[in-house]
């Protein structure tokens, strides 16, 4: 056998490339092959879990607009409720202070009143003072001389049988 010649180097060439090839198969294919399986399943994993992911971010981004709506709400509802209850002091306030108002009035004129009257009564107590002297005056001009006591009387007596 020679090797020199071209046939035969084809021939010796494919043998080798065969059992290479056998080889290869044998021991080396299926790592390799193995490796990419491997390797293609790890990366399908994470493109799940990425996947997984992001529509995990998307159903926590939806839940804190959520979130977010409802704490607006509840501060509207407590924005709401703070000035109703504000509004309602205040209208309690001026309730309240009408109504000491009102009070202090009353009792003012019930002050004034009774001012009055008691002004009245003094007047009509001076009135009726004065009117005492008065007469006491009149009747003692009037009764100082013994004519004039008798024509008083007169007087009187006609007065009384007239009416």
């Amino acid at each position: 056998m020679n090797i020199t010649h071209p046939e035969s180097l084809i021939f010796w060439s494919i043998i080798v490339f065969v059992i290479l090839f056998i080889l290869l198969r044998k021991y080396a294919w299926k790592p390799i092959l193995g490796a990419v399986s491997t390797r293609e399943e790890s990366i399908n994993k994470a493109l799940e879990s990425a996947e997984e992911a992001r529509k995990e971010l998307q159903n926590l981004q939806s839940d804190n607009e959520k979130l977010i709506q409802e704490a607006r709400a509840e501060r509207d509802t407590m924005l709401k409720e703070a000035r109703q209850i504000k509004e309602s002091m205040i209208a309690e306030a001026k309730e309240e202070a009408q109504a000491q108002a009102d009070k202090v009035i009353k009792q003012a004129q019930q002050t004034i009143q009774s001012e009055k009257q008691a002004a009245v009564a003094e007047l009509k107590n001076q009135v009726a003072n004065l009117s005492v002297e008065i007469a006491e005056k009149v009747v003692k001009s009037e009764l100082s001389s013994k004519e004039k006591q008798l024509q008083l009387v007169d007087d009187m007596l006609k007065e009384v049988t007239l009416n």
